[in-house]
This record gives C-alpha cells, sequence and structure tokens, in this order.
C-alpha cells in the first residue's frame, strides 16, 4: 500500500506525476489560492508526508494532528512558518530548498536596488497616466548606483551573489554577518564592519539575512536614523526584519529616501498599508526566487526530500539534523 502524502498548492504537471508514482496524494488543487487551515488539519491526519509552503503555518496545532507524520518538506530556503522544534520532539523531518534560488533572488534583489534608486515604477506611472507634459532637469530624479556604497547585512550565498553583483558596479562593499567570512572578504574585495557602520557608511542597505528570533526588528526607527538621508533599505529576506511602524516614519519624515521592499510581516500586505501608498517605496509581492527556472527546481527539490524522507533515506536537505 502506497503512503500517503498532502500537497498544499498545485505543482507543475511532472512534479505531481513524480508524486503519484510514489504515493497516494492528497492535493489543494489551486495554484494561486492558499489551502484553508481546516482543510490543511482535516487532511494532515490522514498522511504519511507533507509538502508545503511558506504561506501554511505548521504549528504545534498542526503536527498534534498529523499523528502519522514523518516528514514536512518546506517549498522555501526559509521555514519559520514550521515549529522545527516542537516537529523534532515528535520525531518529524523538517526539509527546505537552499541553493537553487540564491542566483535568481540575486538577481531581483538588485533589480529591486535598481529600481528603487533610480524611480522607475514611480516613472513608470507617470508615464502611463499622462502626467509626462516636457523634459525637466530635475524631474523624477533619483540616486547614482555606480560607486556608491552597499551595506549588506547576512552574508550568506546569497549576500555573496548580490556582492559579485554591486562589485561589477563598482560600488563600495561592507558586511555585516554574525560570523566574519574571510575568504568571501579576499574574493570580493568586502570590508566587515559593525552594523552601525554599516548603518553610517551606506548608500544602500541590503537585508539578506534568515529570521530568526535574534534578526526580529533588527531595524527599527533607532537603526533607520543612523542611515543617511539619501540612503535606501532594501530588503528581500523576511518583513519582521524591519519594523513596519518604523520604516514608514523614516520614509515619511524624510529620516530615508526610499526602499525596495519584496516581503513584509504581513503577507499578503493589505493594500491600504502606508508603505504602499509612499512615492519613495516600491514594493514587490514576495517573487525573489519568482524565475520559471528557479521555481521549478524547487519544486523538484522538495519533492525529492519527502521521496527520500518516505523512503527511509536521508532527504538531501534535511534543516533538524
Amino acid at each position: 500500500m502506497k503512503q500517503k502524502v498532502l500537497v498544499t498548492r498545485k505543482p507543475p504537471e511532472h512534479i505531481l506525476q513524480l508524486l503519484n508514482d510514489c504515493f497516494e496524494v492528497t492535493l489543494w488543487d489551486c495554484e494561486e489560492e492558499q489551502i484553508p487551515r481546516e482543510f490543511l488539519l482535516e487532511q494532515i491526519a490522514e498522511v504519511d508526508g507533507v509538502l508545503c509552503l511558506l504561506t501554511e503555518h505548521i504549528d504545534e496545532e498542526v503536527i498534534n494532528k498529523g499523528k502519522g507524520l514523518k516528514v514536512i518538506s518546506n517549498l522555501a530556503v526559509g521555514y519559520n512558518n514550521i515549529n522545527v522544534e516542537y516537529a523534532s520532539s515528535k520525531g518529524m523531518m523538517v526539509t527546505n530548498t537552499p541553493g537553487v534560488l540564491t542566483e535568481t533572488t540575486a538577481d531581483l534583489t538588485f533589480a529591486l536596488l535598481m529600481a528603487t534608486s533610480r524611480r522607475l515604477v514611480e516613472a513608470s506611472d507617470v508615464l502611463r497616466e499622462g502626467k509626462w507634459k516636457t523634459w525637466s532637469p530635475m524631474f523624477l530624479t533619483g540616486m547614482d548606483v555606480y560607486g556608491a556604497t552597499i551595506g549588506i547585512i547576512g552574508l550568506g550565498e546569497i549576500g555573496a551573489a548580490v556582492a559579485r553583483r554591486a562589485k561589477g558596479f563598482g560600488m563600495e562593499l561592507l558586511y555585516y554577518s554574525r560570523t566574519q567570512k574571510p575568504a568571501l572578504e579576499q574574493e570580493l574585495g568586502i570590508q566587515y564592519v559593525s552594523q552601525e557602520e554599516l548603518l553610517r557608511r551606506s548608500d544602500f542597505v541590503c537585508l539578506l539575512t534568515p529570521y530568526t528570533k535574534d534578526t526580529e526588528n533588527l531595524i527599527t526607527l533607532e537603526e533607520l536614523k543612523m542611515m543617511k538621508k539619501t540612503a535606501i533599505l532594501i530588503n528581500t529576506a523576511r518583513g519582521g526584519i524591519v519594523n513596519e511602524d518604523d520604516l514608514v516614519t523614516a520614509l515619511t519624515e524624510g529620516i530615508i529616501w526610499g526602499a525596495g521592499l519584496d516581503v513584509f510581516a504581513e503577507e499578503p500586505i493589505p493594500v491600504e498599508h502606508p508603505l504602499l501608498t509612499a512615492p519613495n517605496v516600491v514594493a514587490l509581492p514576495h517573487i525573489g526566487s519568482a524565475s520559471v527556472q528557479t521555481r521549478t527546481k524547487m519544486w523538484e527539490l522538495a519533492a525529492r526530500n519527502l521521496i527520500e524522507a518516505l523512503e527511509g533515506r536521508t532527504p538531501p536537505h534535511l534543516v533538524n539534523k
């Protein structure tokens, strides 16, 4: 008899076929609609494994319902949507999908940096709304990227990939991380500094650190006031790293020049949120890894983690070793 798995969002056809070949699959057959909590709780009680997204909160209630659950395969690098400690206490494996999205997320991070600094979204809206009347010397002027100073908080794989792109733009590279990275310093010509020095010196502050208890509200009004008035904050990590109320204050009072955001404390962010109405914010709907190639690879890796775990082998990306 085949083992049973729950897949909480509609995958590509070849992934679904692969899973159907191995398991009895229960599928939430929607691509753009989140699985209802009630359905998740009902189905988790019947399965041996679950392939889930960041949108699903796999908390104590869900884990307790999954009495036969052996593995939680998360379609993401981060896994703060899962109570990993509690899952571990119940003997459940938790996996993620690292590595495959590094370059794609770095591309998006640098694209967001450039779009914010040169006011590309605002300029496009001006054009489309018929507000472009004449050429003017200071019309829609932004901030230079080439030769500016970039400060990266969190020099992991994605942070290093962003640094490589910044190096090509002749930028001065600074970083702050929990641990110093001498090899990357030598490769990239990037300088390790304190977080305070990074905030004070950088024209662009890029947040690329994981979301943990230690990084929650890492950036508050106190940190924002350390930044230059001409500085731009870029966040493609996790929303909870920045205190959004403080960021609104900093943006509206001219404490910093602008922000580029792909992630928010609440997702989807309410359309009436002041971060979405500020002209000096470029806001995106969490699309850091959203290329066809990368998302497909993520599905393939998440499926492989699930299969390996339920076939009695150690999955390639086990979080709770």
